[in-house]
């Protein structure tokens, strides 16, 4: 279960660029105009996540992907409409991740997405999911683009840390809330970075997939987890969040 959760997580990422890109690029809605869309969107989804009295899997991760595509288009607005520097913006969320953990942590005692039930702690929670999220996809793009190391080789590297971290956990016993974020955050420069290798033409160093059919290819799956999990759910004592 843990697995599918890591799994889901990463799609949701490579969703969230990709179909950011469609919606950009391909149905021509422009940046201002896509941002105003899944803005209003987030906010319906947020709000169906918020009011659940319990975890129902298909709103939890509709939830995820709407943030991922939300946290895209903010660090996009910052760099592509206003100029802001990627070494700004990776700068400027990490800063208010840390703040936001800072907050978090004094005022409930605990990061444990374990412990989320309805009230402040949820509020902290997606509040950092969205930090993670427009943090990810500006650290991915410093790389890939503003360093010129490309998609592929950006992706290998997020890859290594996610790696490094998981042995921190497993094998050097290092604490399982801190390593759990610090994967949640390197998950998502990953996805990205797999999303545009996978959807940017070879000119540009991808595989020339393009962003509908990487998106639809990744949804799918994402669908057939999330309706497992539910499976799970509605299974005598059973649950469909593992982390």
């Amino acid at each position: 279960m843990t697995l599918v959760f890591w799994i889901i997580k990463i799609l949701s990422t490579t969703v969230g660029e990709t179909g950011a890109d469609f919606l950009i690029f391909k149905l021509h809605f422009g940046l201002p105009l896509t941002s105003l869309i899944m803005g209003a969107i987030l906010v319906v989804v947020m709000l169906l996540q918020l009011r659940s009295e319990r975890y129902i899997p298909r709103i939890y991760w509709l939830a995820v992907v709407q943030m991922s595509i939300f946290g895209t288009l903010i660090t996009d607005s910052l760099v592509d409409t206003y100029g802001v520097a990627l070494t700004t913006t990776t700068t400027v969320f990490a800063v208010l991740l840390v703040l936001t953990f800072k907050v978090w942590h004094s005022r409930e005692g605990t990061l444990s997405i374990r412990s989320i039930f309805r009230g402040s702690r949820e509020y902290f929670y997606w509040s950092a999911i969205l930090m993670t999220f427009a943090l990810g996809t500006a650290a991915g793009d410093l790389l890939s683009e503003e360093l010129r190391l490309g998609y592929a080789v950006s992706a290998l590297i997020f890859a290594l840390c996610i790696g490094l971290v998981a042995a921190a956990h497993f094998v050097f016993r290092l604490n399982g809330v801190a390593t759990f974020w610090i994967a949640y955050v390197l998950t998502r420069p990953f996805g990205a970075s797999v999303g545009d290798w996978l959807s940017h033409s070879v000119r540009k160093g991808g595989l020339g997939l393009g962003t509908v059919g990487t998106s639809e290819v990744f949804a799918v799956i994402i669908v057939a987890l999330v309706g497992y999990l539910g499976w799970k759910e509605r299974r005598p004592g059973g649950t469909g969040l593992a982390t």
